[in-house]
């Protein structure tokens, strides 16, 4: 299986509808990019998303499945970019294939190589609506069942929040 990696931070900077939502509330955001990653990802990416938590002497890094992607804040000390470089080499080591997900330029120098490409935070939301207008396209009913917004539970919801803030 493809390996991707997502600095989630960057993606939500950068584009729209996460930095409009981010505006007024970032758990909200960074809760659509996962729910976004894990419905791109279905079956055929491995995917991470790894969210900045350096600066909080509460992160431990530790990783945490959810909607069947990992979700990583990046452990005290230790930037987002750092993480996503790390498993960028592990990946490229073991010779899998891998897009890293990232506008940040020093870190697209440093993953690039052999089986890893990268792809622009802006390109990776385009993909993303893309991918739900097909979807769209393709249940006409608009059946809010099949989307994973609305299947996360208000537990995993609450986990989210506590990972965001450090706590395990």
């Amino acid at each position: 299986m493809k390996v991707l990696l997502v600095d989630g931070y960057n993606v939500i900077r950068c584009t729209p509808p996460y930095r409009h939502i981010a505006e007024d509330d970032l758990e909200s955001a960074r809760e659509a990019l996962v729910n976004d990653v894990a419905a791109f990802a279905q079956g055929e990416w491995d995917a991470t998303v790894v969210f900045d938590g350096g600066n909080n002497p509460n992160s431990d890094g530790l990783p945490h499945r959810i909607a069947g992607i990992t979700v990583r804040f990046s452990p005290y000390g230790h930037t987002a970019d750092s993480v996503i470089e790390g498993l960028a080499r592990t990946a490229r080591e073991r010779g899998v294939r891998t897009d890293v997900v990232t506008s940040d330029a020093q870190t697209q120098w440093t993953v690039l190589g052999d089986n890893v490409a990268r792809r622009s935070a802006k390109e990776f939301s385009h993909e993303l609506r893309i991918d739900e207008a097909d979807w769209r396209e393709s249940n006409p009913s608009g059946s809010s069942a099949s989307r994973i917004e609305d299947r996360i539970d208000p537990n995993t919801r609450a986990v989210l929040e506590r990972w965001a803030r450090g706590e395990s």
